[in-house]
């Protein structure tokens, strides 16, 4: 993600990069060859911030990093934005959107769904089909090699629907604009490599005040299976709306695009005619020709410097960054303990 952020960063006309921190020269190394061009480097960040004086800092470390460098971010009166999810627990979180209000500096955390055009039609529509909504979504990912290294890493301080569940438990909330009110969960430990404790796979369920329901489900690793694994379907009292994704298209499930890449909606309808047939036959709602992932970090970083120059609040985005924390961490709770956690 810090790659495809810098790529913006170095091409945005807004931002000028006055560094690059990363505690492997490899890391390093490989971006500025990537970007062309020769910024300071520096192996501590403390270090990069004392010396650069930056006005914004990108984070893109692994969760349990966030909360302790984007405070010093803060204390350094610089603007922040922040790879979900946004710290390892809610109330890191919470202290991070405290910091930023006392700071008065701008937090962007991100949701790269909220600045895809396919998904902000996904939820638009959604919102069409009545209430409640019954939300099925899924991103299992089948992965080898750096991928499998990168999946055991973050998992060294959480499980796949917490880390990735954030994004479509955003989502579902958007759909609603309902209160989260309960949370289940189910999960497994498929591999001995893992930490003892933490599982690759799992499913959450989530309940809403206004009826509606939600399942996500996530696992990584080796033995995950490509059968199925890209899940985005939508179903209301007036019929459903679901995301065509990349498994028809030779993409594979680990390939990061997986988590956004879209080439349909298809909208059904439920009603009948008098011959108790369908109304209405299905639309086909056409995603071509859409942002690339480098394509979509780019927006989030229009977003970010637009925050900034124009003095956006963004009280509401930072509460939803929290919201969808707190779900998926209950959800991490239900599946330690066995019971349903309430909200």
């Amino acid at each position: 993600m810090g790659k495809s952020h810098a790529k913006a960063y170095h091409a945005m006309d807004g931002f000028e990069i006055v560094g690059v921190v990363s505690r492997g020269e490899k890391s390093r190394r490989e971006l500025l060859e990537i970007l062309g061009t020769d910024y300071p480097e520096f192996s501590n960040y403390e270090e990069a911030l004392a010396e650069t004086k930056p006005d914004a800092v990108s984070i893109n470390t692994y969760p349990d990093t966030h909360a302790d460098y984007t405070k010093k971010a803060f204390a350094a009166g610089c603007h922040v934005f922040l790879e979900k999810p946004i710290a390892e627990t809610v109330e890191e979180a919470q202290e991070i959107v405290d910091a930023a209000k006392a700071a008065n500096r701008k937090l962007v955390i991100g949701y790269i769904l909220r600045v895809h055009p396919s998904w902000i039609k996904f939820i638009d529509v959604a919102q069409t089909l009545g209430k409640p909504l019954v939300m099925r979504m899924n991103l299992n990912q089948q992965s080898s090699g750096e991928m499998w290294d990168t999946h055991r890493a973050l998992m060294n301080s959480m499980s796949p629907i917490v880390d990735c569940g954030v994004h479509y438990v955003d989502v579902m909330c958007q759909m609603t604009r309902s209160k989260p009110v309960r949370v289940s969960a189910i999960g497994a430990r498929l591999s001995e490599e893992l930490n003892e404790g933490m599982y690759n796979y799992g499913q959450l369920q989530v309940t809403f005040e206004d009826g509606s329901v939600g399942w996500y489900e996530a696992g990584w690793g080796p033995m995950m299976s490509e059968v199925a694994f890209f899940v985005k379907d939508v179903v209301g009292p007036k019929g459903c709306v679901s995301i065509s994704g990349v498994s028809d298209s030779g993409e594979e499930s680990d390939d990061i695009e997986g988590h956004t890449k879209a080439e349909a909606l298809k909208l059904h309808h439920a009603e009948l005619d008098e011959n108790q047939q369908f109304a209405k036959p299905d639309e086909i709602i056409n995603c071509e020709d859409e942002p690339d992932h480098d394509g979509l970090c780019a927006r989030e970083q229009e977003v970010f410097v637009d925050a900034i120059v124009n003095d956006v609040d963004l009280s509401d985005h930072m509460a939803d960054a929290v919201n969808s924390l707190r779900i998926v961490i209950a959800a991490d709770e239900a599946f330690r303990s066995g019971k349903m956690v309430e909200l």
